[in-house]
């Protein structure tokens, strides 16, 4: 699962990339990084996360496992080989249709990845560790120091020539709804089907769920290719009034999405809100005479 999500979202990048709408804002930083010294991306990001793998191994190596290991070699790797495969299906032609919709597909992808090896809790990628450790660390909010880490990140791509454009933006800001949502429609089932395995009628129910997922991905995957294609050959026949109705939809639907985060960030607010209550009035509770005295009775 976590090597699947893993794929999914280098697959998700190279649509970033082949758009060029930019890159979340850690690839953007390594691609233009790695560009300057020479290095191919994957090396070098292989590189940058050994060392930020040392950082997370002193300050908190719970955080560590199977799936940021993964994370850590994969990634690089596999989107510098999806964006050549990329380059060879469709070469580099761009025109408004094309980068909406490398937009669109590529920010579905990426999020459905990341749920997916997240979602697997075997560790996280050593750059998506690095703001809840400070956030425990200076006791900041997590969402603070996560919006600093990108836009430091960002800033970098900007200043060495990094792929940095509207995608990168919106990944950085706009992709807590869609993780939410795959969270709860494909992530989450898939890791209670995996670990209520107990005997051979459920192990087949797993593998079903996957095969059923996995032609699902291969069936979204197809479509975004055959999709991308047909608004390359019909372009021409787009009139401008077609084309100013396309931007319409996609700013709507931009629209949506930013108002989909930000409620789901006030449903965060206050659930977090809701669990400090309740951990500082258990605190409380356990520190008041009641507790004293149930200690003198034991």
């Amino acid at each position: 699962m976590s090597f699947l999500g893993i794929t999914i979202l280098s697959l998700g990048t190279a649509f970033l990339r082949g758009g060029q709408v930019g890159l979340d804002p850690f690839t953007a930083t390594n691609t233009g990084i790695s560009g300057y010294l020479n290095l191919s991306l994957g090396v070098y990001q292989m590189l940058v996360n050994a060392v930020i793998f040392i950082f997370i191994l002193v300050l908190d190596r719970h955080k560590i496992g199977i799936g940021t290991l993964l994370n850590m070699v994969l990634v690089g790797f596999e989107v510098q080989w999806f964006i050549a495969l990329y380059q060879q299906l469709f070469g580099n032609h761009l025109n408004i249709i094309v980068i909406i919709s490398n937009l669109i597909i590529g920010l579905i992808l990426f999020t459905l990845g990341a749920s997916m090896y997240m979602g697997a809790e075997l560790g996280v990628a050593p750059y998506d560790a690095i703001a809840p450790i400070l956030s425990d660390h200076f006791h900041t909010q997590y969402r603070t120091i996560r919006i600093v880490q990108d836009i430091l990140f960002m800033l970098v791509a900007f200043l060495i020539g990094g792929p940095v454009g509207v995608g990168t933006v919106i990944v950085a800001f706009f992709t807590g709804p869609l993780i939410t949502y795959w969270d709860n429609h494909v992530s989450l089932p898939m890791r209670r089907a995996i670990d209520g395995v107990e005997d051979l009628s459920a192990g087949r129910r797993v593998a079903n769920l996957l095969t059923r997922f996995g032609k699902s991905s291969y069936n979204l995957v197809t479509q975004s290719y055959e999709l991308t294609n047909l608004m390359q050959r019909r372009l021409s026949q787009y009139s401008p009034k077609d084309i100013e109705d396309q931007l319409k939809i996609t700013r709507r639907n931009m629209e949506i999405a930013k108002a989909s985060y930000q409620s789901s960030e006030r449903r965060y607010d206050m659930l977090r809100g809701e669990l400090q209550r309740r951990k500082n009035a258990a605190a409380q509770q356990g520190s008041g005479p009641l507790a004293v005295k149930t200690q003198d009775n034991k």
